[in-house]
């Protein structure tokens, strides 16, 4: 074996293992003391209930009522609902609502953003505590509670932000 295959191989085998460590995590969600449900505020609290009320309604492209929701569309209501604020309709605009938080700052109630595909950039949830968010998700689906520290979410994290 002569030295150009040598250092071919070797290169190919080095690509080769960059390829399988992956990328590495974007954000950490720790259990923040402010998860505790007794510290909420009453706004939280409201926010929270609100969210949880609407378990398992139906996702629907454009959504906005308790029939079919879609991530701003469930957002938008259950703000509407528990705290009396009007958000933007797009979440390319609600993602200017609010001031932004960082992972150590996230806490109940706080919207959380991701970067899911091309033709729907952006994706919004509320956060509950405890590192889990609540949110309408995609076709086919329903509103449910997901884990941000579960590797589909945490790779597509943007960052959080903090109307109340």
């Amino acid at each position: 074996m002569g030295p150009r295959r040598v250092i071919g191989m070797t290169i190919l085998a080095l690509v080769f293992l960059a390829g399988c460590a992956g990328n590495p995590p974007r954000a950490d969600f720790p259990r923040h003391p402010k998860d505790d449900e007794r510290s909420f505020t009453p706004a939280q609290s409201e926010v929270i209930k609100t969210a949880r009320s609407l378990l398992g309604r139906p996702y629907r492209f454009g959504g906005t009522t308790p029939e079919g929701f879609d991530c701003s569309g469930f957002v938008g209501y259950v703000y509407r609902r528990a705290a009396r604020l009007a958000l933007p309709r797009e979440t390319h605009e609600l993602v200017h609502s609010g001031k932004p938080v960082s992972v150590a700052e996230i806490a109940p109630a706080d919207l959380v953003y991701f970067k899911i595909e091309h033709q729907k950039p952006l994706h919004v949830g509320i956060y509950i505590g405890d590192g889990k968010f609540i949110h309408a998700p995609s076709a086919r689906g329903h509103v449910n509670i997901q884990n941000l520290g579960e590797e589909y979410w945490r790779d597509r994290y943007l960052g959080a932000r903090r109307l109340l």
